[in-house]
This record gives C-alpha cells, sequence and structure tokens, in this order.
C-alpha cells in the first residue's frame, strides 16, 4: 500500500529531527545543538493515532550555490518538498521569524502541498511572541509546539487528520517470504557507499561528493531487484575509534553500528585502489561478531581493471587476513559507472541463503565422525576428548552445539578445524559460524 508522505522542512537547528524521532516513536534520526546535523533525507514510517503515513526528515534550507555541499543538501530537501502530500514547516519560535524563513516559506508554497506550520520550542509558554509573529510568512494558523516535550502533539494530531486520509493500518499484508532483505552498506569514509546507492536506485537519493564523512545518519532504503524486496542501509563512514574525537562522528558511527545489528547481508565496501586496510579488517570482525552475512566489495574498479592478475591477488590477500569468514564473495565493482552492481547483488542473496542454512542432525553426524576420523581430538591428561553428537541449534548464522567429554579442554586449535570442515562439508562460505561445546552425554544413547 502506497502511504501519503509528510516532509519536516525548515531552516538549520529548529528541532526538526527531534519531531521526526516523536513522530516514528524511535530515536532514529541524529540530533545534536549543532546546526547541519541532518544532511541525507531520512525516512521513517509512522502510526499516528488512526493515521498512517511515510515521513521525510530533511536538511536545514539554507541559500547556497549548488555546487556546494550546502547547495547539494538543500536540492536533497526540495526534492522531499516536491514528492510531499504535506509539509511540516517548522520555525523556530524563541528566535521569531528570520529574514531566510520567507523566501523558504514561499518555496513551499509554490510546491502546492498542503502546509502546517509549526512553532516548535513553545513549552511553557516559551516562544508564543515568535509563534504569532510567523503569521506573516502567509502558511496557516502556527501550532505552538515542542518536539522535545510533546506539548502541542494533539493539535498536531488535528492537523494531519484533515490533510491527510485515513489508512489501514494492516500494511503488511503480504507473505513473509516477500519480507524485504535487509542490506546495509559499512564502510571507512569516502570509499563510495551513498555513490553506490544512487547507483543503485537509479536516482541522486542521497548527498554524495569528493568531501569525506558527508553521511551521517544511517538512512534506509526501499529498493527492488529482479522482483525481490530489499531494504538498503547507508551507513557513516568508519574511522579508527582513536581518531574519532568529534560527538557527532561518534553518534555516526554508533547509529552505522547498529545499522549493521539489524541488517541480514552487510556489504563491506574497500576502496580498491587502497585495499584491506587495518581499518577495513576491524569492520569484518564487527560483522562477524555480531553474526552477520557478509560480502566484500571492491569499489572504484574501474581504477586499477587494468592491472592484471590483481583481483586473484586480493582474493588470495582476504583468505589470508579473514580467516574467520573463509570463502566470503569478494565483488570488483564501480559505483560510479555501475559496473558490477548486479553480480554483487547476486552475492548478496546468495550469501543471505548461506547464513540461513539448515542441515539435519543425520548429515551433521555423518561429517562428525568423517571429521574425527580424519583428524581425532586430541587427549588433555591422558584421556582423549571425545565428542559423540552433534546437532544445528538454529541458523542466521548457523549455530551447532557438540556433545562430548571435556569439550571445555578442546584447544582453540581444533576448534577451528571443525569450523572450517563444517564451512566446507555444507557450502558455507563466508558466514560466521558458531560452535558452542556441551559436556554432555549423547541423548540418544540408550546404552
Amino acid at each position: 500500500m502506497e502511504l501519503p508522505t509528510v516532509a519536516i522542512v525548515g531552516r538549520p537547528n529548529v528541532g526538526k529531527s527531534t519531531l521526526f524521532n516523536r513522530l516514528v516513536g524511535k530515536k532514529l534520526a541524529l540530533v545534536d545543538d549543532r546546526p547541519g546535523v541532518t544532511r541525507d533525507r531520512r525516512e521513517g514510517d509512522v502510526a499516528f493515532g488512526g493515521l498512517n503515513f511515510r515521513i521525510i526528515d530533511t536538511a536545514g534550507l539554507e541559500e547556497a550555490d549548488s555546487a556546494t555541499l550546502l547547495g547539494r543538501m538543500r536540492m536533497q530537501t526540495e526534492a522531499a518538498i516536491l514528492e510531499a502530500d504535506v509539509v511540516l514547516f517548522v520555525i523556530d519560535a524563541r528566535a521569531g521569524i528570520l529574514p531566510a524563513d520567507q523566501p523558504f516559506a514561499e518555496l513551499v508554497r509554490r510546491a502546492g502541498c498542503k502546509v502546517i506550520l509549526i512553532a516548535n520550542k513553545a513549552e511553557g509558554g516559551a516562544g508564543m511572541a515568535g509563534a504569532y509573529e510567523s503569521f506573516r510568512l502567509g502558511l496557516g494558523d502556527p501550532i505552538p509546539f515542542s518536539a522535545e516535550h510533546g506539548e502541542g502533539i494533539g493539535e498536531l494530531h488535528e492537523a494531519l487528520k484533515e490533510a491527510l486520509p485515513e489508512t489501514d493500518e494492516d500494511e503488511d499484508d503480504y507473505d513473509p517470504r516477500g519480507k524485504p532483505l535487509k542490506v546495509a552498506i559499512v564502510g571507512r569514509p569516502n570509499a563510495g557507499k551513498s555513490t553506490l546507492i544512487n547507483r543503485m536506485l537509479g536516482e541522486d537519493r542521497l548527498l554524495v561528493g569528493p568531501e569525506a564523512g558527508i553521511t551521517r545518519d544511517s538512512i534506509s532504503l526501499d529498493w527492488e531487484w529482479r522482483g525481490r524486496r530489499i531494504k538498503l542501509h547507508d551507513t557513516a563512514g568508519m574511522r579508527r575509534r582513536a581518531r574519532i574525537e568529534d560527538k557527532l562522528e561518534k553518534l555516526a558511527v554508533s547509529d552505522g553500528i547498529r545499522a549493521v545489528r539489524f541488517a541480514e547481508v552487510v556489504v563491506v565496501l574497500l576502496d580498491a585502489t587502497i585495499p584491506f586496510e587495518k581499518q577495513d579488517l576491524t569492520i569484518v570482525d564487527l560483522v562477524e561478531s555480531e553474526g552477520r552475512s557478509l560480502v566484500i566489495g571492491l569499489n572504484k574498479w574501474d581504477l586499477v581493471a587494468d592491472q592484471p592478475g590483481l583481483l586473484k591477488s586480493l582474493r588470495e590477500d582476504c583468505t589470508r587476513l579473514l580467516p574467520q569468514v573463509r570463502g566470503v564473495a569478494v565483488v570488483p565493482l564501480s559505483g560510479l559507472a555501475g559496473d558490477g552492481v548486479d553480480k554483487l547483488m547476486q552475492a548478496v542473496v546468495q550469501a543471505a541463503e548461506v547464513w540461513d542454512t539448515r542441515i539435519s542432525t543425520s548429515r551433521i553426524n555423518d561429517w562428525l565422525s568423517e571429521a574425527t576420523q580424519r583428524n581425532p581430538p586430541p587427549a588433555v591428561s591422558g584421556r582423549r576428548i571425545k565428542i559423540r553428537y552433534a546437532t544445528q541449534v538454529k541458523s542466521r548464522p548457523p549455530h551447532f552445539a557438540l556433545f562430548g567429554n571435556q569439550l571445555n579442554a578442546m584447544p582453540k586449535s581444533y576448534t577451528r578445524y571443525l569450523t572450517n570442515s563444517l564451512r566446507e562439508a555444507f557450502a558455507l562460505p563466508g558466514t560466521p559460524i558458531r560452535l558452542s561445546l556441551r559436556t554432555s552425554s549423547n541423548p540418544f544413547d540408550k546404552g
């Protein structure tokens, strides 16, 4: 079902992201006292007292040349206004109407959509003079509001009820197999994550440019590939923790880590001109520790494609440097040119299938018998470790339980042997594998 769209617009630092978070009921958008925190359009679904709509948080409107970062941010906001059925025009009631508000109000009027004027930061009656002053914008009666404390939420609901049609709350009336596959794109700053997603979507949906660290919020976007629904998450570039001093960057990286935790497949995007930096390996470790399925994308491949044997060499480096995800797909691509995107998505879908693998207990125990005969467990204090039985306890990622005696003394080298053997025997390349060692007898052993 196509939901109506509501866009939140206004000058920087008037409380747009705080209002967005209040309406979606979660702290999705980054909030800070500094102006200009939001850069990309961030979307969320809202169920608000019988009203269902999609809401867009936007960058603060500022006058700027279109070639600059501020200019590109403004273009993103203007695109959101054109897409919206209703615009929530937010002003800072305490600051009052500033000269910049008038041309932006004119911009919203020209768009032809319904407008609700919100005089934010009016808690406890503060800023009422600024709220009354906003009448001269020509956008109708202002709603005195406090996004921070929720004051005025009833009046906003009534205004939205008049502007939007009521929609059914049962939006998820589809087969569970049709649920979108959640894919997060992560990597170091300036690896080309936003450029790649723009190429996938076929539009300039995300801000891009030569400046490193443009993306701050983790942006969620709906897409369809070969008839399959995909939810893409663009994330802020992750630098080494020691280099992160700015509070806002810390928040952005934390938001990216949260996107990894909620994803099913994580694409770690490397810059092919300087691949497998220490931070790249750290990011892969994070993905593996969170138990997400993984694909490695070698972006900017068009810059190094003329080097013979490079891809083979990089895949060998991947096997050597990342043994914990042995066999992970390494896909060369160019987000700018669009080359390799289809192969990347094939690898993503395949990684998701491997991550969701279920293996029968009989097959696992056949494997266990063969693996322990080929390489028996070591002895501890003169007594050999015995693994009697194995089963898969869950998938996403594949998790196996081994039962036997003295398993708590099993050396890590033998655990690695079993993990690699499982990966090879059941075709589980690249996905994290979990092993639980349980000192217990075989429950099927009647003796």
